[in-house]
């Protein structure tokens, strides 16, 4: 490694290549009804942790609003973004829906929890620090909204 070059922990590493791969995501409910709270942002938010993990890539950031979540996502070049929207989607749905049964009723939604369009932009251009400041800033409903009652698994 050259002396030159100061270590960066953005900067990734694999067998044959060096990378910095970020995502920024947006997800909305079907139908954009205010259908998350605090706690099911908080829960969505540690779901969608683990899915990267799987997927050998980070969840850097991850905030929302009643009607959407936007997430920060570090991701390896042999992810392909689709397949990882896919499972992120699919994964907190099933258990949103398991979790949270009052409030994600099967009925209100027609089967999906998720809209099936997103919003990806490489975060490429802008400086990082502005896109996680964007996404710290959602208005997030306070841990007092209007009640849901989370079921024990």
């Amino acid at each position: 490694m050259s002396p030159r070059w100061k270590p960066d922990p953005d900067v990734r590493r694999g067998r044959s290549v060096v990378y910095n791969l970020h995502a920024h995501l947006v997800f909305t409910p079907k139908y954009r009804r205010g259908a998350l709270d605090d706690a099911m942002l908080t829960r969505c938010g540690e779901i969608m942790r683990e899915v990267c993990a799987d997927f050998g890539a980070e969840l850097r950031e991850f905030n929302g609003e009643t009607d959407h979540v936007h997430l920060l996502v570090h991701y390896p070049p042999k992810v392909a973004l689709s397949r990882l929207v896919g499972s992120l989607k699919g994964v907190s749905a099933r258990r949103l829906r398991q979790e949270f049964t009052g409030r994600v009723n099967r009925a209100r939604v027609h089967g999906h929890f998720w809209s099936p369009s997103y919003f990806v932009g490489s975060c490429g251009g802008a400086p990082l620090s502005i896109v996680r400041e964007y996404i710290e800033n959602q208005k997030r409903p306070g841990p007092g909204a209007p009640g849901i009652e989370r079921r024990s698994t």
